[in-house]
């Protein structure tokens, strides 16, 4: 079968090549998929730097999202048929022709869910809304987040505003916030320009902001941090641009701040089922209706993933890059 496959940490655009290997077995509890659909996440690619939380051994195969047909069934496991139409967010080396992954992880697509839709359900939005819910916001309460139009900060977007918890996002330039427009998503602030704080402050109407999120690291995450009312809470989900944060003693100090890490894959998995299934099947019903956009940009073929990752990303990028093999 065709995988895609690096020999080396680096850059995804010069690394990536797509090789034949064998085709899978399936252990106990495991499943074979024959892959439809995965996408293409900015943490598939950091793990293909050597840049992520988690380095595989090399060489080793990327992708890690993915809707696919249950083709074979390990030892053990129950309650799924070959034929069978799942999502997974944990199946690493999905951009193949075919991915082993834990049985128990699998989630059933319901039929009225397009590939398209179900190939990216699981991981982005699944975070997006993991994220939301330890923020412990009421309705009417204020939230702002840096990278709004980056994937995650337009599912919390919809999804607050779902929970009617109002976001303030910031973006860095002023064609970032038409373009969320055009997506329905309003309160967005640019900060290209030197009075942009004062912008934020119309916008909630002087209303304390009790949480953040930064996705960028560096300056803007202490930006961030000075917008927060006094005992507000910064989460720092990403670092897109640096490893550091800038972030001013005083800010946490007299505001008594608290700042605290996120990563989807430690806190889903210790996340109780029961509160799993109810953050899921609300994922199911805010893409069923509508108010959860899950556009696509373009797919590619497998032999063309060196040109995805390298438009992934690309400045004014609307939607996700999918991979098909």
């Amino acid at each position: 079968m065709r995988a895609v496959v690096h020999q080396e940490f680096g850059e995804p655009s010069k690394v990536l090549a797509v090789e034949e290997v064998a085709v899978p077995e399936p252990g106990r509890g495991e499943v074979r998929l024959k892959v439809l659909l995965s996408p293409i996440h900015n943490h598939d690619l950091w793990t293909i730097r050597g840049s992520y939380g988690f380095k595989p051994d090399l060489p080793a195969r990327a992708g890690t999202e993915v809707v696919g047909i249950v083709d074979a069934l390990g030892e053990g496991v129950e309650g799924l048929e070959v034929g069978q139409r799942v999502a997974t967010g944990g199946a690493f080396g999905a951009w193949a022709e075919y991915v082993l992954t834990k049985a128990g992880g699998l989630i059933p697509v319901p039929d009225t869910l397009s590939d398209e839709i179900a190939a990216q359900l699981v991981a982005m939005p699944f975070s997006a809304i993991s994220l939301l819910a330890s923020l412990d916001l009421e309705e009417g309460d204020w939230l702002v987040q840096n990278a709004a139009n980056g994937a995650v900060g337009r599912m919390v977007a919809q999804l607050a505003a779902a929970r009617g918890i109002n976001v303030v996002g910031l973006v860095r330039r002023a064609a970032g916030v038409d373009e969320l427009a055009e997506l329905g998503i309003g309160n967005v602030v640019a900060t290209d320009t030197d009075d942009w704080t004062d912008r934020v402050a119309e916008v909630t109407g002087g209303a304390p902001i009790k949480a953040g999120v930064d996705s960028v690291g560096g300056r803007p995450a202490g930006d961030v941090l000075g917008l927060l009312a006094e005992g507000g809470t910064l989460v720092i989900f990403g670092a897109m641009d640096s490893p550091r944060l800038d972030l001013s003693s005083g800010d946490v100090i007299f505001k008594e701040a608290v700042v605290r890490g996120f990563w989807a894959s430690k806190v889903i998995g210790s996340m109780p089922a029961q509160q799993r299934r109810a953050l899921f099947g609300e994922l199911l019903q805010r893409a069923g209706d509508g108010s959860l956009d899950l556009s696509i940009e373009r797919t590619y073929t497998l032999e063309e993933v060196r040109e995805a990752a390298d438009a992934n990303f690309r400045p004014g990028r609307r939607g996700k890059l999918l991979l098909r093999p």
